[in-house]
C-alpha cells in the first residue's frame, strides 16, 4: 500500500475506521489477544501500516492471535498508555523516544536538537549502534522492550499563529506547546522560549484557544491533525528528528510460543520499514499541500540554532547526562556537536 496525499486526506475525512481485524478470521476465540494503542489519527501512515500488520499477524497465526489496533488516543493520551503498557493492561504502544525519556532517560539521545543532518545519518544510527544502545537501556530499566526497527515520525518543524521563526531570537518568550518531556523543555528554554507541556490529544484546542501560540511537529502530523487550521506559519527548522519505538510489555509478549513471537516480530519490523518510506514520501508532498491551504513556509539556517544551543550549554549539559559512552556513539553518526 502506498500512502499518498490523496489517501491521507480520504482517510482523514472518513468516518470511524475499525482497525481490529482478528474477529473476521476465526470462528473460535483466539488463543492470544493483543491490544496496540497509539496517539495518531487513522489517516497517518502509522495506522495504515498497523492495519496491514495486524491483518498479516492474525492471518499468519491462523487465528491464534487477535492483534487489535486502537489509534487516535482511543485508550488515553501518551501518559495514560505508557502507564498501561508498563502494567500490562496494554500489550503494545508506539511512543516518541523523547517522551519515553521520562521513564528511560537514555532513550532521548536520538532527539538531540539539530544533531542529525539528514535521514542517512538517522537510519545509520538507529539501525546501528545508537539504536542498539537505546533498546538495551529500555529492556534493562523497565518492564518494556523495543522492537528492532524504530518507526519514523519525521523531522520536526515549528508552526506559529503569530510570526515566522527565522532565527533563534524569534523564539524568545514564545508560548510554544511541547510534548511532556524534560528534554524538550531543556532545549526550548535554551532558546529562551516559554514552553508549555501539553499532551497531543489537547494540542488542537490549546492552539485554537491561544493557550499556546506555537507548536512543533513533523509535517505528516501537522497535516493529519489539521493543525494548519489553527496555525498560520510553518518554519522549516528540522530541529529534531523524531521516531516511534514500537514498545511491548515483556511479560505479555513472553506468553507467546517462539513461532508466534517470530510472526509478530517479523511483521512489526516490516511494517515499520514501510512506514518510514511512507512518511518520507508524504512529507515530500505536504509543503505544497499545506501552502495551498494557506500556510506560509520559510526556511532557516540550522547552524544559527546549533550555535545558540552550544552557547547556552545545551549540548554540554546533555553530554554529561547521557555519559561519555553514549555521547561518543551519537557523535559517531552526527559528527562533533560540542
Amino acid at each position: 500500500m502506498q500512502i499518498t496525499r490523496r489517501t491521507l486526506l480520504a482517510g482523514a475525512s472518513a468516518g470511524a475506521l475499525t482497525l481490529s481485524t482478528g474477529q473476521v478470521l476465526a470462528q473460535k476465540a483466539a488463543e492470544f489477544t493483543f491490544k496496540y494503542g497509539n496517539n495518531l489519527p487513522v489517516a497517518h501512515p502509522m495506522n495504515k501500516r498497523a492495519a496491514e500488520m495486524a491483518a498479516a499477524i492474525n492471518a499468519e497465526s491462523k487465528g491464534r492471535i487477535d492483534f487489535q489496533v486502537y489509534p487516535n488516543n482511543q485508550l488515553g493520551n501518551d501518559t495514560d498508555m505508557l502507564s498501561q503498557v508498563r502494567s500490562g493492561a496494554l500489550d503494545f504502544f508506539t511512543l516518541s523516544p523523547l517522551i519515553l525519556g521520562t521513564l528511560v532517560p537514555a532513550a532521548q539521545i536520538s532527539g538531540v536538537g539539530f544533531a542529525f543532518k539528514d535521514y542517512s545519518q538517522v537510519w545509520s544510527a538507529m539501525d546501528g549502534e545508537l539504536g542498539a544502545h537505546v533498546r538495551k537501556q529500555i529492556a534493562a530499566s523497565s518492564t518494556l522492550f523495543a522492537f528492532d526497527k524504530i518507526w519514523d515520525n519525521g523531522y520536526r518543524q515549528i508552526t506559529t499563529s503569530t510570526k515566522p521563526i527565522t532565527n533563534p531570537d524569534d523564539l524568545k518568550g514564545l508560548k510554544i506547546r511541547i510534548p511532556p518531556s524534560p528534554f524538550w523543555v531543556s532545549m526550548f528554554k535554551a532558546f529562551e522560549a516559554s514552553p508549555l507541556t501539553i499532551n497531543f490529544a489537547e494540542v488542537y484546542s490549546a492552539l485554537q484557544t491561544k493557550v499556546a501560540d506555537a507548536q512543533e511537529n513533523p509535517l505528516a502530523i501537522i497535516a493529519t491533525a489539521k493543525l494548519n487550521e489553527v496555525q498560520k506559519y510553518c518554519s522549516v527548522t528540522n530541529h529534531m528528528w523524531d521516531g516511534f519505538w514500537f514498545l511491548g510489555n515483556k511479560k505479555s509478549f513472553d506468553r507467546l510460543p517462539q513461532d508466534l513471537k517470530d510472526i509478530v516480530t517479523r511483521n512489526i519490523n516490516a511494517a515499520g520499514m514501510k512506514e518510514r518510506d511512507d512518511v518520507k514520501a508524504l512529507t515530500d508532498g505536504l509543503v505544497a499541500e499545506l501552502k495551498g491551504k494557506g500556510m506560509a513556509f520559510n526556511n532557516t539556517d540550522a547552524e544559527l540554532f546549533r550555535n545558540k544551543l552550544r552557547a547556552a550549554g545545551f549540548y554540554a549539559e546533555w553530554h554529561k547526562k547521557f555519559g561519555e559512552e553514549a555521547w561518543k556513539v551519537l557523535e559517531k553518526y552526527t559528527g562533533k556537536l560540542i
